[in-house]
């Protein structure tokens, strides 16, 4: 007995040979390819209405890409920040008036002087210096670090770029000429901590190791806290209290699996997402929506006498898709317009913290929209269309 393939098997038991099969399959094809030409043909029937719709629904696009491309820049150089800052160290001891992410720079900056913490045997701290320098190549994060030897400066690329210099070059720095090494790409400006402390203060954090035989605890924070007397949270959105002695950052602690740099660059994604910007983004969107739903109604309106004749022939299915496919082109141009001028706009007016991972994630997101949109765009005038009968829309009507 011959074997039987599945898809032989399956077109046996409807009852229909792979020719009937192959006939459908095709008739299902020649129905899109139709059903495209039509939506195509209204639209040069009346391409006003469809610019229109395009530009208002991309605009819309646009505003909401452009605040997400934002928040995830934010988020992804908050992250690299915070691993730059604490550096494999477990916590973190910043100053009363706490640290903030100056976006200019591109880096985190102390603001006040750090604390003065007295570890217990066995802990290690490491103080930074953490400021701006207002050079004449224009302003760059400094940190102060004894880790970096004297003479030297360690320049991620952007601070590189920014100053105009490169590896083996001399860096004229507070009276000081040091060598250039340019390592990483963010835009800090590493010097030893006293040459940092003549040109940006004293301002600055502290971050703390563990004893050996305290690695790998959760608690760190609270025992550290419970030493020193200076409070201790594992959530960056905890700020320090205004006259106290500072706040320790516990970036090991907790529980769940989100680590402590993914809740800080959260924390800054969300201000940028509930700013009154990121309000009027969403507003925008809805307004983008409504302008094509009103699109559709007017070609509703106008094109009645056709689609009377399609539904009274028994064809109503196909004013659906028909609606869909031209909702779906109309939504489609609209996303590739305004993901298009968002990527413009970011990098003309952020261009040092927007990236194309950002920017991608953000188009990613506003596309996940797109469908219900569309369907529910379509939806929505057919609905109107077909609650009256054959006989109503093939009468004139003002």
């Amino acid at each position: 007995m011959a074997a039987t393939t599945l898809g032989e098997t399956s077109n046996a038991s409807l009852g229909r040979p792979p020719e009937i099969e192959a006939a459908a399959s095709g008739l299902r094809n020649s129905t899109m390819v139709r059903l495209l030409r039509f939506a195509l043909a209204n639209i040069r029937r009346r391409p006003e209405r469809f610019v229109l719709a395009v530009f208002g629904i991309a605009l819309a696009i646009l505003s909401v890409t452009v605040v997400r491309t934002i928040s995830s820049s934010f988020a992804i150089t908050g992250s690299d920040s915070v691993a730059r800052v604490l550096d494999g160290a477990s916590l973190w001891a910043v100053p009363a008036g706490g640290v903030h992410y100056d976006s200019d720079v591109g880096a985190i900056v102390a603001d006040g002087p750090a604390p003065d913490v007295a570890l217990p045997d066995g802990w290690t701290g490491a103080r930074t210096i953490a400021g701006v320098w207002a050079s004449d190549a224009g302003d760059v994060a400094v940190y102060g670090s004894d880790a970096v030897d004297d003479g030297t400066a360690v320049l991620g690329a952007a601070a590189a770029e920014t100053l105009g210099v490169s590896s083996g070059d001399t860096l004229e720095f507070g009276g000081s000429e040091l060598s250039v090494a340019v390592d990483g790409d963010d835009g800090v400006l590493a010097v030893p901590e006293d040459v940092a402390a003549d040109v940006v203060g004293d301002e600055g954090w502290w971050t703390l190791t563990e004893p050996e035989a305290m690695a790998g605890r959760n608690d760190l924070g609270a025992v550290i806290a419970a030493e020193t007397g200076m409070p201790s949270t594992t959530n960056p959105a905890v700020q320090p209290e205004a006259g106290g002695d500072g706040l320790i950052y516990d970036a090991v602690g907790g529980s769940g699996a989100t680590t402590f740099e993914q809740k800080f660059s959260a924390l800054f994604s969300g201000q940028v997402t509930s700013s009154a910007f990121g309000l009027i983004s969403i507003i925008g969107l809805l307004l983008g929506f409504v302008i094509a739903i009103s699109s559709f109604l007017a070609a509703v309106q106008e094109r009645r006498r056709e689609f009377g004749i399609m539904a009274s022939i028994g064809l109503a299915d196909e004013v659906l898709y028909f609606f869909l496919v031209e909702s779906a082109l109309v939504f489609l141009s609209a996303w590739l317009l305004g993901i298009t001028f968002a990527g413009i706009a970011v990098w003309l007016v952020v261009p040092q913290i927007a990236t194309p991972v950002a920017w991608l994630a953000a188009s990613a997101t506003v596309a996940a929209y797109l469908p219900a949109m569309a369907i529910v765009g379509a939806l929505v005038p057919v609905h109107r269309l077909l609650q009256q009968r054959p006989v109503q829309l093939l009468g004139d009507t003002a």
